[in-house]
This record gives structure tokens, sequence and C-alpha cells, in this order.
């Protein structure tokens, strides 16, 4: 049984969210929340989602949804504004209190969208948010960036695919950072292609972005003091190694690294 994550894009239908000129809220959390959503899925994750059109729904109602799908994470999404225009620029990630894997979570995804160009204002306690205060598991706002920040606008519409994979490699690196409750007893085996192990981040950023550009659902996993890059979580090995094949054959050296799913 792999992770099951809910996708929530923030506001929706009658509830644009901030606007800036043409620009609303609510669009650039669904076409984020869905790119990222489609990357999670590649990468063997459940993924399912509060809305997938143009709908309002309550703060409320999108906990519950989550809450009703037994989900393992709640993941919405934002985008910051000021009061004027240009007067403030970042990406932050919001959590109901300091601890935890939503932390490690918030943390992951922060570093991970800072090193796309976007100022880093950190990870930040919001318990009055109905999606943090009132979901029954982990849960993260992403803030990704000011939707009336010019700047922030170019890093989010010409790099959007690099945003989104930042998002997700955030997220997959904390999975696959959590242990099983019981190994033992775990029957399922996810099985992940790795291409690459770094000790420096930048050296693995290089290789990631470079699989990335060809195509590859690649993804960092920060584990015993390396940065493994890896690519897809199978729980079918033949499909392990055909994406193994596909790689080697793009001229990667690989080896396939089995691990027991998570409960």
């Amino acid at each position: 049984m792999a992770y099951k994550v809910m996708i929530d894009p923030g506001h929706g239908g009658t509830d644009p969210g901030a606007v800036y000129g043409e620009r609303q809220e609510k669009d650039d959390s669904l076409r984020l929340a869905l790119a990222v959503g489609d990357i999670l899925a590649r990468n063997g994750v459940d993924v399912e989602y509060t809305r997938t059109e143009d709908v309002y729904q309550t703060p409320f109602e999108k906990a519950q949804i989550g809450n009703a799908a037994d989900a393992d994470f709640f993941i919405s999404f934002h985008r910051n504004s000021s009061p004027v225009p240009n007067q403030y620029s970042g990406v932050e990630t919001l959590v109901y209190d300091q601890s935890g894997q939503k932390l490690d979570m918030a943390e992951n995804i922060n570093g991970a969208l800072g090193e796309l160009g976007f100022q880093e204002l950190g990870v930040k306690s919001r318990p009055g948010l109905v999606v943090l205060r009132r979901t029954k598991m982990p849960a993260v706002l992403i803030e990704a960036g000011f939707i009336n920040n010019d700047q922030d606008n170019a890093i989010f519409d010409s790099q959007f695919q690099d945003v989104a994979q930042a998002i997700a490699s955030g997220i997959l690196g904390t999975l696959n950072e959590q242990p099983a409750e019981n190994p033992e007893n775990n029957q399922d085996i996810f099985y992940r292609v790795q291409t690459g192990s770094f000790r420096q981040r930048s050296n693995a950023d290089n290789l990631l972005y470079e699989l990335e550009d060809q195509g590859f659902p690649a993804f960092i996993l920060h584990q015993d003091g390396l940065y493994k890059v890896q690519v897809g979580a199978f729980k079918n090995l033949e499909n392990a190694v055909k994406m193994e094949r596909a790689l080697r054959n793009a001229g990667y050296s690989t080896w396939i690294d089995a691990a027991p799913a998570t409960y």
C-alpha cells in the first residue's frame, strides 16, 4: 500500500483568492496542484484531489474531504499576496506547529523552491487555518511566491515545470525518509531506480535537472548523508527494470534500490 496524498488547490469558484490584474490565485493553485499531483502519481503515490475544476469549497469541506479519504498527508496550494504590488517576494510553507513529519516536508519543499531562485521566507506556524487545524493527517500549506510580485510570477511562469518538480521532490524525499512502522509485516516492496549518489546537493541537482529535461520522473532522496538521485517508485519489478533499461540506453549508470513500502 502506497502513501495517499490529498492535493488541495486553494480557493476556487466564487472565491478567486488573491487577484493581480487578470491573474487569480485559484487558477495558479489549480494548475500547480495538478502538475505536482501528476508527478507524485508517476512515482507511485496514491493521489487524490479536493478539486480538479473551478468549484468553490469551504476550508471545512476541504479538510473533510481529506479526512474522509483517510489520506496520509494533506498538501494545500496557494499564492501569497501583499498590500502593495512588489512589496514582498518569496516562498513560505505553513504548518499547524513546528513538529513532526509536516515540518520535515515543509522544510524540504521550501529548500527545493529556494534553489529555483525564490527567496525562502521559512516555515511558519498557523494553527488558526482550518485546513491545518481540522485535518487528521500531517498537513502543509504552500505559498508558491507572491501573486502580486512580478519577479515571483516570472519564476512561476518561466520555470513552471521546475517549480512543480521541486515541490514533488520535497514531498517524495520526505515520504522516502519515513521508516516503516512494522517492516517485518510489510509485504509490498517499492523498486526505485537510482542513477547517482552525491555528497554535494549541487551535483545531485545537476543530474536531477538533466534527467527532467529528458522526461524522466526523477527526485532527490537525502539519506545517510548522501543525496541520491532516483527515478520512479514501482511495485512491479518488471516496470523498474524497464525504467532502468531506458536510463541505461540514455547513457546513465543505474541500479535498482528495493525498499519496503511504508504504511
